[in-house]
Parts: structure tokens; sequence; C-alpha cells
């Protein structure tokens, strides 16, 4: 059994619990901005002594409201200052917070309340609002709602008043490491969410470890972050709370339609985003370019920065034609790019999904180090990162300082260390299931270079054996047809089936620009385009790519392009945009069987 376990760089202080963080950063550096939030048409930065000043008063408020320690307080909202502001507030309160997604339907958030036992929720719109109105009835424990469009937070910060500041130290001091923190619901990607008990060891261990591992990240002079994937998810929560130990700048940008300019206006050193969001800035250059009549200088552009990248990973003299080419490139190509994500973006922290090379080499030739890391709410967010000293474009990274990993027998990754999380909320049978002694059983299957860095080979779950026996892991055809510009979603299927076949469904952001750039009507809809020949040719074409890279009997022979998107508000994605598989087996399979219907005997078929 290969295993790799890395010591902890800060000792262990079993005591400690979240709020200390913020404490400790106040008698650090009291006037460092810790925040920056909109203002007109630029930003204004929060210090930290002012954000707790904040904390407490909103804190103050809690208590007068009636919450005790201990008591689990929902909160569904968006991504914005708010979210950290009523996070650290509860810290204090001594109260633990039950994030729900912003998009959870009535029955999601009516199941993750009930489960927790929460007595009270924050609201941020009125339309979150009438989805919990939906389903109040059924919530008997549910004692208060505040509503953030109804001022409630003002008016619990006003109620709060009389408070003294010595009840709230009381309060926040109450928690020991062991504790939990807070209880965050799986995605449900395979079923009903699992209320996952995370500790404040959990947060704060992992932080103090992390931050020292990727200290040239988060602890540079001027670092600062722009966060726009939802902070109800561990990954975001995660960085919120070593951003406040650390002492980074943090804004919130909740729209990601204008993350653009919000980013050219923050300007932050580094990013956390999941994989599409690379893609997509990858295709919405290509494409830009393309419509301006310069796609062939930018296919030549990506060429070449791929190919430096990789040559510099590999420890090779860079020849003189690419140096000279590269330096042109980044006059006319890169350098806009830059300018784009705000200019000063050194790193960027991708997660939830494998990158991929090209992207990775990509984005490292432009000036910007993408840490890959790979983690589950089970871990706290982050397993395993790249660093910025050592990183391997293609690897998820070693395992961080306090944490351990290791491959079972049949290559499943397991985790123990500093980040693990304590248990399923009442649910001993599925907490007895996740565990081999003190090894949490993650589900995902990988493997180990010599080095300890470690690549994600796929899910143990999802692995297909086809009719023949061949063993086929999904991830490796579906991420490369992905990130072609046209592509929305791939769910490769053909367990127990004579071969493997594929359901496509279209990018609809990127396809009229696509369509336009290769002389089509940019108006076309999705179910035109999904029986256009020409449509047809180019995912044929990623998929031949795909298919380049694996044996005949793993490639994908038949595909059918459906007249529809894959959402999250459809039911077939989680918030971090991960495919829910056997939800679109079971809505598609009329779908799947008609591509079986007939055998194939040619190297790929496309349905109309």
């Amino acid at each position: 059994m290969t295993e790799f376990v890395v010591p902890p760089i800060v000792p262990a202080d079993p005591s400690a619990n979240i709020s200390d963080l913020l404490a400790e950063r106040v008698a650090a550096t009291p006037d460092r901005a810790l925040f920056a939030v909109p203002d007109g048409p630029g930003w204004r930065d929060v210090s930290a002594a002012e954000f707790q000043r904040q904390v407490i008063s909103l804190a103050k408020g809690f208590a007068a409201s009636g919450i005790q320690p201990g008591d689990k307080v929902a909160f569904l909202a968006r991504t914005t200052y708010d979210w950290t502001l009523v996070d650290f507030a509860l810290f204090y309160a001594g109260a633990v917070m039950v994030p729900v997604y912003e998009t959870s339907s009535p029955a999601q958030i009516q199941w993750i309340l009930s489960d927790s036992g929460a007595i009270a929720v924050i609201v941020e719109s009125p339309d979150h609002s009438a989805r919990l109105d939906e389903v109040r009835a059924d919530l008997p424990l549910l004692r208060e709602v505040w509503g953030m469009h109804l001022g409630d937070l003002d008016k619990l910060v006003t109620a709060g008043a009389s408070i003294e500041d010595a009840e709230i130290q009381r309060r926040r001091g109450i928690a020991n490491g062991d504790d939990i923190a807070t209880l965050i619901y799986t995605s449900g990607s395979t079923g009903r969410p699992k209320g996952c008990v995370l500790t404040h060891s959990n947060f704060v261990e992992l932080s103090r470890n992390s931050a020292k591992a990727l200290h040239e990240v988060v602890e540079a002079p001027g670092a600062s972050t722009l966060l726009f994937i939802t902070t109800a998810h561990v990954f975001a929560r995660f960085i919120s709370i070593l951003s406040i130990h650390a002492g980074v700048k943090v804004g919130h940008q909740p729209d990601t339609r204008q993350l653009l300019p919000a980013l050219g206006s923050f300007k932050p050193t580094f990013l956390l985003a999941v994989p599409r969001v690379f893609e997509k800035v990858y295709n919405s250059a290509e494409q830009k370019a393309e419509a301006g009549g310069k796609g062939k200088i930018f296919r030549a552009a990506a060429a070449a920065a791929i190919e430096h990248s990789k040559l510099l990973q590999d420890g090779k003299k860079i020849p003189l034609g690419l140096k000279v080419k590269f330096a042109l490139f980044d006059r006319l190509v890169y350098s806009k790019l830059r300018t784009a994500m705000g200019g000063r973006v050194q790193y960027a922290v991708s997660g939830s999904a494998p990158l991929g090379e090209r992207l990775g080499h990509f984005f490292h030739s432009l000036g910007v180090v993408i840490l890959e890391g790979y983690g589950l709410t089970e871990t706290t967010a982050p397993a395993t990162v790249n660093l910025a000293t050592k990183s391997k474009i293609g690897t998820v990274g070693p395992a961080l300082p306090g944490v351990g990993v290791r491959l079972a027998e049949d290559g499943e990754i397991e985790v123990r260390g500093v980040n693990v999380f304590k248990e399923y909320w009442r649910n001993p049978e599925a907490t007895a299931e996740a565990f081999d002694g003190d090894w949490f059983k993650t589900g995902d299957l990988g493997s180990f270079d010599s080095d300890g860095f470690l690549t994600i080979t796929g899910r143990k779950k999802e692995i297909i054996v086809t009719a023949g026996g061949k063993n086929v892991a999904p991830a490796a055809l579906e991420d490369p047809i992905r990130a072609n510009p046209i592509i929305g979603q791939v769910v490769v299927v053909g367990d127990k089936k004579p071969f493997i076949s594929a359901l496509i469904t279209l990018d609809s952001e990127m396809l009229p620009t696509w369509l336009a750039n290769n002389g089509l009507s940019a108006d076309m809809t999705l179910a035109q385009a999904a029986v256009h020949e020409v449509v047809h040719l180019e995912v044929q074409r990623a998929i031949d790519g795909a298919n380049a890279h694996v044996s005949r009997a793993e490639s994908i022979r038949k595909f059918t392009i459906l007249p529809v998107e894959w959402t999250e508000a459809s039911g077939h994605l989680t918030p971090k945009l991960s495919i829910k598989r056997t939800v679109i087996l079971s809505d598609f399979a009329e779908h799947v069987e008609e591509i079986y219907s007939t055998p194939v005997n040619t190297t790929n078929v496309s349905l109309p």
C-alpha cells in the first residue's frame, strides 16, 4: 500500500477555535485591510479591527435573539461580504452555521434544515424567502427567520446593543478544537446530501499549516483574492477562513457575468476557481480572437505557450526560435489576458475536477501558476495541493502538512489528518462505512509519482465495465471533450454495454459566437444546433481528440447531442458544476437506449 504522510509544520493547539484566528489577526495587524466591499465603481477597504467590531455587534444580536452556544443556524445567501460577516458572528456567538446553497430547491432546503435541527435561518432575498415559505410548515423546530433584504441584520445589531462584550468573549471561548464548527451538507451528486461534521480544529490546524505551505501565495505582501464561487461550498469557505488567518484582502463578486469587470477593478494576486472557469476564459479569448480575424494567431500563441511551459517544467533549454515567438505572443496575446484578469494574478488555486495539462501549461506561460489541488467536503476542502515552489501540471500535488494520503489495494485514495471530518451527522452507518480505522475512504481513484504527487484517475463508483469486461474511467474521456468551446457537458456511458458512447450538451454562452465565427446563424437554438451537420463535425473532432489517448475498447463509438442544457437549476449539476451522473442517466435513459438500439462497427458515429 503506497502511503505519503506529511508531518504538520505548526504544532496543534487542541484548545483553539476558529474565532481565535480573527482575534489573532486583529492583535497582529488591526489596520490591515481584510476585505474590500463594492463602493461605486471601486472598492472600499474594511480593516481587521473594523471587521471584528462588526462581527461582535452582530454576535450580540444573535445572543439577544435567544441563540445559544451550540444552536444550529442555517444560512441561504450568495457570495458577498455579509456571508463571512455572518459566519464569524455565529462563531463569536458560539453557534453552528449550516450553509445552504443559494440555488437549493425547497425540498433540499427542507431536508437540510430538518436533518440538521436548525432553529433559525437567515435568507438573503425575497426569492430565498419564497422557497423557504413553501416548506416552512414542515420545519417545526424553526423559530426565527431573518431576511437580509428586510434589513434584519441591522435590526439584530440594534437589538444586541445591551449585550456586554464580556458575554461574547465568553461565548466565543466555549468551543474547543474537537467541537463542531459547522455542518456542511454534501452536494448530493450521488443521492440525498449527508451532513459533514467539521470541527474547529479541522479549520484551525488546516489553515495554520496551509498558510505555511502556501506562504508565497497567501502571506505575500499585498496578497488579495476575489471570491466568486459559492461560499456555501467548503472550498471557498476554507479559503475565506484561511484568508483571515493569513491577512489576505478578500473581495466578493456573486454575479459571474460581472467577473471580468470586477477582476479589472479589484486586481487580485490569486484566484480560486473550478476548471470550468479556466476553460471559459480560454474559450472566450479564442472565440473573440476568431471573431476579430486573429484566430490563427491565438492558436499559434496557445501552442507556443504550452510548448514553452512544458520545456520549463522538464528543465529543458528553450530554443531561440521559441523564445522569439514567445516574446512576440506575450506582447500580442498573453499580456491582454493578464490585463483582463486584473494584471496582478500570479497564482490560481483550482479544485473540484481535473484541469487538464493543456490549460495548466497555457496559464503557466501567461505567468499564472495554477496550483491544482484535491479534496472533498469531508476533508475540509484540500488534502493535497501543488506548491508555489514545486508544482507538477497534471497532478493535484503532494499532501498538505498534517495530512496523510494512501492508496488502497484497488487504487482508492484514503486520507487521514488534521483536515478529516469527525462524522456524518446523525448517520453512524455511513460514518462507519466511510472509514478504515482513521483513514477516510474518498471513493476516488489515484496514483502517486515517486515524489508523492497525486494524480486523480477516476471515481470508484463511476468506473464503467463494458459487456466485454473492459474497465473505463469516464473522466479520462470527458475532461478533454468538455474543453471544446461549444460543448457544455459530457457524460460517457457504456456500463454492461457492447461499446462506449456519450451524451453531449452544448454551451449556450459560447455557441452563438462559435456559430458566427463559422459562418452560421448566431440565433440558432440549442435544438437546431443539436442536429446541425457542422456542429456535429465539431463535436466529432473533440471526441476524436479524446479517443486518440485511449485504446479502441475505451473509445467513444457513438454520441448524441441533446437539445437541452444540464444546469444546477435543472437538477443535473451540483453547485460546484459537477455532473450528477445517476440523475442524468435516469432522466435521459431513453436517449441511452436509442444509442444502443442498433449495433455499430465504425469508429465513431453521431446520432441526429
